[in-house]
């Protein structure tokens, strides 16, 4: 499967973007997904999970409460709703699929994930 995210952009502090990670050469519903961001200089962290059912989802400490993860299996399409940004949440984010199915203890490695494909910057000024 080949992944794509979109959406990303230049916004002040507490404003809000809504990224989308579009798929294509397979089904998204057959994946646990997940958003990653990469800030220049530091390591891909990772942001935030949704099961395949999007029954449960798992954030990192950093955007819980401001960040909402959600899927259309039916759009093969995955979004991160973003709110409240703050200049710290600068970076390029990617989606990605999970290997290893749903498992939070391993979630938050990026080497449990596959499919990177192309990042979207988001750039928040203070």
């Amino acid at each position: 499967v080949q992944l794509q995210a979109f959406g990303g952009g230049l916004v002040q502090a507490e404003g809000f973007l809504r990224l989308s990670c579009a798929a294509s050469g397979g089904f998204l519903s057959t994946y646990v997904m997940g958003w990653f961001r990469q800030a220049p200089g530091k390591e891909r962290e990772f942001v935030a999970a949704i099961s395949r059912s999007a029954h449960s989802t798992y954030y990192a400490d950093s955007v819980k409460g401001r960040f909402t993860v959600s899927r259309d299996n039916s759009k093969n399409t995955l979004y991160l709703q973003m709110n409240s940004l703050k200049p710290e949440d600068t970076a390029v984010y990617y989606c990605a699929v999970g290997t290893r199915g749903w498992n939070i203890p391993i979630l938050t490695s990026s080497r449990n994930f596959a499919s990177w494909g192309h990042g979207t910057q988001v750039t928040v000024s203070s």
